[in-house]
């Protein structure tokens, strides 16, 4: 049996699994000559604010390549219908109080950013969850329906997120303009919410986009927004691969 759960204690957690829909065997995918998920687990290292990082798979592949590089890697049921489920059974093992969900397609995640989800949730106690969010790069991404849209309040709590272009703007020729938001993937949650939130069935508006987070929203949960100036290109399909190198190419050059 874990230990009572422990309020400082944060878990970052990485779900990985080999059978993504539109890039199968993604996460040992090589980036730069590592595999993506090693992007990503050094990134939840270098959180200043996370205790123990664990990769979440149901792939003896991906536990061997893990091992490889020294990280921790922990088998969870094939039959998880999404990473929030497999995230859910990993912190159950353990006595986080804040568990990070950071998803396995995220190689530029910056470890400024993790570290703002946690403390978003460490200081605002009407919070149970947090994510974050950057300004689009461009017209192509804004329109682009791989990359999630956001909206948020005054108080930087999230008001939708979309696959589409939000918000629309309704009339072209208008002067008005704003920040477009772009949805990162990372997740912060408390701990006895983070199990409730699996527990939920599916939402219609979760299901028509595709989108979890819209299930917390439908059912009344605060998620807090935290707004970073870190770039940040999520891999969903084998053309990202490019687009990640480079930009860590750019990023050696001005090193």
């Amino acid at each position: 049996m874990p230990d009572s759960p422990h309020r400082q204690d944060v878990l970052a957690v990485i779900p990985a699994r080999m059978a993504a829909q539109r890039f199968p065997g993604k996460p040992l995918a090589l980036i730069a000559g590592k595999p993506l998920v090693q992007w990503v687990w050094e990134a939840a290292k270098a959180a200043k604010r996370v205790r123990r990082v664990i990769v979440a798979t149901d792939s003896d592949k991906i536990v061997q390549a893990v091992t490889r590089f020294g990280g921790e890697a922990m088998m969870t049921s094939p039959k998880c219908p999404s990473g929030t489920d497999r995230v859910a059974q990993v912190a159950k093992a353990t006595r986080a109080g804040i568990i990070v969900n950071i998803q396995g397609d995220e190689p530029l995640m910056a470890g400024t950013t993790i570290d703002g989800v946690v403390e978003a949730l460490q200081r605002d106690p009407h919070a149970v969850m947090s994510t974050a969010v950057r300004k689009a790069d461009s017209d192509q991404e804004w329109k682009d329906p791989n990359v999630v849209k956001a909206v948020f309040d005054r108080h930087h709590y999230a008001l939708y997120f979309s696959r589409a272009p939000i918000p629309w703007k309704r009339d072209p020729t208008s002067h008005l303009t704003g920040p477009r938001w772009v949805h990162m993937g990372i997740y912060g949650y408390r701990r006895g919410f983070l199990f409730r939130f699996a527990a939920l069935p599916p939402s219609g508006l979760d299901q028509m986009e595709s989108l979890e987070q819209l299930r917390a929203l439908e059912h009344g949960s605060p998620i807090k927004m935290v707004v970073v100036a870190h770039p940040s290109q999520g891999v969903d399909v084998p053309q990202d691969v490019k687009k990640v190198e480079r930009i860590l190419a750019k990023r050696h050059k001005k090193g």
